[in-house]
């Protein structure tokens, strides 16, 4: 397999030093590997299969090395500065953001669900919301066999979502010691706020991942609402969806769609107390479904509860493999 050089910006960050976990694991093939972050990180040290790395400050001048393909991961202020100076410079930006997630121009991506659209990249890809990302993998295999009508979101979202302030406040806070990064203690709390309030009154994740959703299966009419919940818990995205078909359906069916659709992982056994829990799949790259029931309330309803690490597949793992769709096409 072809090697190439490989940029990480955002390199000391929480999804920066996953990206390196991911990138080992899955055995990228680099031939050079340049690691980006603020002037307080630059000169300091990481390791990277067996060697170690200098951090850089990045700046104006970072992408005239020969780098193909650059993972960032250092918030949308950053990504709109340095991914357009990224791309002038011949580099494939896979961006961790949301800077780009709705620009009409970049193509937004889950590859397990619409790996074609990397091939209309200009430059910049955007990785979508973490929340959107493991949602988008069952829905996609449903929606193709029985065609979705209508999606309700509820989620139960990490702290980790938040970086390490949110897992500050929820440790802090279980000693007893005031929040910083949220509006309220997490500690023993739910918060049903994540991002701003918009004058619709969802909040921006929530419509996040409304309007990701619809981009990433290709449809802006589906009919969709959302609430999403900030829950006292480390690692781990739990989502409860509500689905409507247009098609009948049988229940048999839908689990095997969902068993034989690469990157999903069905743990369905309520006999036995078996069903997808943040606390298990913790440093797991896959999507956890479970709960799948029938919505008795409307026709063709259907209930499925699902769960992934919010670090790993909602951001990291996902970036990687969208750099990995990439190789052969430099």
């Amino acid at each position: 397999m072809k090697k190439v050089n490989i940029a990480i910006v955002g390199a000391t960050g929480m999804v920066g030093r996953t990206f390196l976990k991911v990138l080992e694991e899955r055995n990228f093939p680099i031939n050079n590997l340049y690691l980006f972050a603020s002037k307080r990180s630059a000169g300091s040290k990481l390791e990277f299969n067996g060697s170690e790395y200098i951090i850089e400050e990045l700046n104006e001048d970072s992408f005239k090395s020969e780098i193909d393909i650059a993972l960032f991961s250092a918030g949308g202020d950053i990504s709109k500065k340095f991914a357009p100076i990224a791309k002038e410079n011949g580099v494939i930006v896979v961006d961790n953001s949301s800077a780009w997630r709705m620009d009409k121009a970049v193509p937004l991506i889950v590859p397990e669900v619409n790996p074609e659209d990397v091939q209309w990249n200009n430059g910049i890809i955007s990785n979508p919301n973490c929340s959107t990302i493991q949602a988008v993998l069952p829905l996609k295999v449903l929606n193709d066999v029985f065609k979705i009508k209508r999606i309700v979101y509820s989620t139960y979202q990490a702290v980790s979502g938040s970086g390490v302030g949110g897992i500050m406040d929820l440790e802090n806070g279980i000693e007893g010691i005031s929040n910083k990064k949220y509006p309220h203690q997490i500690a023993y709390n739910c918060i049903p706020h994540i991002d701003v309030f918009m004058d619709n009154g969802y909040t921006k994740e929530e419509m996040k991942m409304i309007e990701e959703t619809k981009k990433i299966l290709n449809d802006s009419k589906l009919r969709i609402t959302a609430t999403t919940v900030r829950v006292p818990v480390r690692h781990g995205h739990s989502i409860s969806i509500n689905l409507e078909f247009e098609k009948d359906f049988d229940l048999t069916e839908v689990y095997s769609v969902l068993e034989n659709t690469d990157g999903i992982i069905v743990q369905d056994d309520v006999e036995n107390n078996v069903y997808p829990m943040p606390i298990n799949i913790e440093g797991t790259n896959e999507v956890y479904v479970g709960r799948i029931r029938r919505d008795f309330s409307v026709d063709n309803g259907i209930n499925i509860w699902v769960v992934a690490d919010n670090i790993r597949k909602g951001a990291a793992t996902n970036t990687v493999q969208i750099a990995e769709l990439l190789i052969n096409k430099i």
